[in-house]
């Protein structure tokens, strides 16, 4: 609690701090180590790193500063605002455990400087010119915490993860996706044969990749028409909803929104953007997917460029909350077990974002705060990049039934075809799934279950036999500086 001061004692300091001329940022107001967040406040854990003989705390103000209100010098101007509400107060610095010169930085926001449903309005606030300023080597932002005052103000996924399974009618598994190989260069009619085999096989989804857009090779809207002939012809064969993410991303929201259209009225379920087309043309999409009754697939690409190193950049967990808000339907976390980067509990924090009604904190998993998501629609996450069916035991352990597990090389690259490739999932898949219903131990027991189910299914002897034994064992770049005690029997 501050001691009370007289009118003279305030008149002087209010002098001293509007004189011209440079101050530090803690004398500036932007550091309040007795400040107690409200529950209307946005919070941010930045991982800070200052140059040195710049204090840490000097360092965790000029972040405050930088991203609220201040700028290098005085000025008299900030008297014309509340700007004792518009600043934002870091008010908690430590160390980070077991890295050096590094500090955590606890930063809070006012809502009031922030624009109703507008991830481009905050994230240019708590990611801009910050992350260039000279006093700190490095600079990352690792977690926040979004009030519910202001995840009100955002629509959410268009479908969510509980309409997109009564649409689909599928239940009580993780639905199965393969994305097209190679990714570019086939003709529309052999892309659609691809498409055809894969979701004939027993898959649920096929994808274009994040490059597949409208080359000379394969103009988008004949890609479109081989596609979901494709789609139409399996799901007629198997008597299931089946679908295929068409990839709308192109140079133009009007171009997007032209695919898009013809998307719909080819009788798509789901279209598909990338997240290199920026958060005011993802919100539009999914505006548009929410007025069209459509799932929209988001395919992370280029995240890796702010997300993947530890010391800098945006951590994917925050990615993962912004798009939610944003309004995704599906969002690809990581495999934990694949070729893309992920440790498994840092993975497994993604998609408790995605998942979550309330997202409790868990060290970890990475998640410094509680995030109570207000209702917001689920995101459905998506396992997708070197994987195969050697490996659904631990997707399955790691992940649960609410995911779309996509094996792509894991599919096409099968020995007897694409269709085989896709009965070897499917039958991997289910074999797991029952023997967790029935109890079974499938962490442990999974290869062997799996070995079991190949001796009558063959293209599931096969993908063992040509992937049973390839892993992608290499040491994450990022994970939790908070490693969980190992429990003693």
């Amino acid at each position: 609690m501050n001691k009370p001061t007289s009118d003279a004692t305030q008149i002087t300091d209010a002098k001293k701090r509007y004189a011209a001329g440079v101050l530090k940022y803690r004398q500036m107001g932007y550091w309040l180590p007795d400040y107690e967040p409200k529950e209307t406040d946005v919070i941010c854990l930045f991982r800070i790193t200052p140059q040195e003989g710049v204090d840490p705390v000097e360092a965790a103000a000029a972040v405050a500063g930088e991203s609220s209100t201040a700028t290098w010098t005085v000025v008299w101007t900030d008297r014309l605002t509340a700007c004792d509400s518009y600043r934002a107060k870091a008010y908690r610095v430590e160390p980070v455990p077991n890295n050096p010169g590094q500090y955590f930085a606890w930063v809070a926001y006012d809502l009031i400087l922030f624009e109703e449903g507008s991830i481009a309005n905050m994230t240019a606030s708590l990611i801009g010119n910050v992350f260039s300023f000279k006093p700190l080597k490095a600079a990352r932002l690792e977690d926040i915490r979004v009030p519910v005052a202001y995840v009100k103000t955002f629509k959410g996924p268009p479908t969510g993860l509980v309409v997109e399974r009564e649409r689909l009618d599928k239940f009580g598994r993780p639905l199965l996706g393969a994305t097209t190989k190679p990714k570019l260069g086939l003709s529309a009619r052999n892309y659609g044969r691809v498409v055809y085999e894969g979701l004939k096989g027993g898959l649920d989804f096929m994808k274009d990749d994040e490059n597949i857009n409208s080359q000379p090779f394969m103009h988008w809207r004949d890609r479109f028409l081989y596609v979901m002939d494709a789609v139409n012809k399996a799901s007629a064969a198997t008597g299931e909803v089946k679908g295929s993410y068409l990839n709308v991303t192109a140079a133009t929201m009007e171009d997007m929104y032209e695919r898009a259209e013809f998307a719909k009225s080819l009788g798509s379920v789901i279209v598909m953007i990338d997240l290199v087309i920026g958060y005011t043309a993802i919100q539009s999409m999914a505006a548009w997917a929410r007025r069209n009754d459509m799932i929209l697939h988001m395919h992370r690409a280029g995240h890796g460029t702010y997300t993947r190193q530890k010391n800098h950049g945006v951590s994917f967990r925050v990615i993962a909350k912004w798009l939610r808000l944003a309004g995704v339907d599906h969002l690809h976390t990581g495999t934990a077990v694949g070729k893309l980067e992920g440790d498994p509990l840092t993975v497994q924090g993604y998609y408790n974002v995605c998942r979550d009604s309330y997202t409790r904190q868990d060290l970890p998993r990475g998640l410094y705060f509680d995030q109570d998501w207000a209702d917001l629609k689920k995101v459905m996450p998506v396992a997708s990049g070197g994987i195969h069916a050697g490996q659904m035991h631990q997707l399955i352990d790691l992940f649960g039934d609410d995911v779309v597990l996509q094996f792509g090389g894991g599919t096409i690259g099968h020995p007897q075809g694409i269709q085989a490739g896709a009965t070897a999932n499917r039958v991997a898949l289910e074999t797991i799934v029952k023997a967790r219903n029935e109890g079974r131990d499938i962490r442990n027991e999974g290869p062997e279950l799996l070995r079991a189910a190949a001796r009558w299914c063959t293209p599931l002897q096969q993908a063992l036999d040509t992937w049973g034994e390839v892993t992608f064992d290499y040491t994450p770049t990022d994970s939790s500086d908070y490693v969980p005690t190992p429990q003693v029997a």
